[in-house]
């Protein structure tokens, strides 16, 4: 930051602003960590001499907290995908089961709201349609806080639920399917910069009409953006100030019109990974009846606890396919 035109380059700066902060963020997340270690071993060890029983079981209290504070610090540096810092837009839909999958989109709504809690991040609903009997048929809502995009990414996929039906009078087992999808909340804001260092200018006389004077001087210009190869030309003025000016506006425009293209190919090739909301496409099935568990087909992971589960506690699920993630 303080070497000689650093704040030039206006992107540049604001980029390397931003990695800085979130570095520092995490020195600072370790620091506090390791700082609240060492108080907790002093203590321990200051409460032991004195058989401070009072004390020793505050300590405990204190290093269940710690522990899963140093577990979720040890996950987060394993997200280091583009996207994984970004706040997280999750979609529900249902999908095959009637009113059974539209209350399981609600169920589903209900447990990810719940785990968004539990975080102490935000939730902001964005499109509910409610179903025709019950449930809600489709419900879209961003969860906002750091890494919330990098724990939840792998939520993508169906979810089977399978039940003893509560809309059905003869009590038989019902199988519903509701899809989840989740993409990171992504920066709209373009900044154009351009730099003289990054064009090429020629100048050339107009051809065709315009009149004398457009003809006879060198009043037409060329511009070249290198790093992009878009070029643009500008002859209709009879001052070459003027084609130059008009000649930067086409080209900022292209630019913002190239990186806006950008953005919707990023969001396009996130979206291509929705899979048909139906049997044989399901990453995680809960099951209600005949017994209790849910399994996560992509790690072989079960829970019996499904209560738990639908109740927020996802995590043993968004940390397992973090770690497989790792060690590919």
């Amino acid at each position: 930051m303080s070497q000689d035109g650093f704040w030039d380059d206006h992107e540049k700066s604001a980029g390397m602003l931003k990695e800085r902060t979130q570095i520092a963020s995490t020195i600072s997340d370790w620091k506090n960590l390791q700082q609240n270690i060492d108080d907790n071993a002093l203590l321990l060890e200051m409460a032991s001499e004195e058989d401070d029983m009072g004390t020793l079981a505050d300590i405990q209290q204190d290093l269940e907290s710690l522990e899963k504070r140093i577990v979720k610090f040890s996950i987060s540096q394993k997200l280091a995908g583009e996207n994984d810092k970004n706040n997280a837009i999750i979609s529900i839909n249902a999908g095959a089961g009637g009113t059974d999958a539209q209350d399981w989109v609600e169920i589903l709504f209900r447990m990810y709201s719940r785990w968004v809690e539990r975080n102490g991040y935000q939730t902001q609903l964005i499109d509910l349609q409610p179903g025709d009997e019950a449930g809600i048929k489709s419900v879209t809502f961003s969860a906002n806080g750091k890494y919330v995009y990098g724990y939840l990414k792998s939520e993508t996929g169906i979810h089977r639920l399978v039940r003893i039906s509560p809309f059905n009078s003869n009590g038989k087992r019902h199988t519903s399917f509701a899809s989840v999808f989740v993409f990171p909340e992504l920066s709209q804001e373009i900044i154009v910069d351009i730099e003289e260092k990054d064009l090429r200018i020629d100048v050339f006389r107009a051809s065709g009409a315009g009149g004398q004077h457009v003809n006879k001087t060198s009043s037409a210009v060329r511009v070249t953006h290198i790093p992009t190869g878009i070029v643009v030309q500008c002859q209709q003025e009879k001052s070459q100030h003027r084609n130059k000016e008009i000649a930067l506006k086409v080209l900022k425009a292209r630019i913002y019109q190239q990186e806006k293209q950008k953005q919707v190919d990023e969001m396009n090739a996130i979206h291509s990974t929705k899979d048909d909301i139906a049997w044989g496409n399901q990453i995680r099935s809960y099951v209600l009846h005949p017994y209790q568990m849910v399994k996560d087909h992509r790690i072989n992971l079960d829970i019996g606890n499904v209560n738990n589960v639908l109740d927020g506690v996802i995590d043993p699920f968004i940390e397992g396919m973090l770690n497989a993630s790792v060690s590919k």
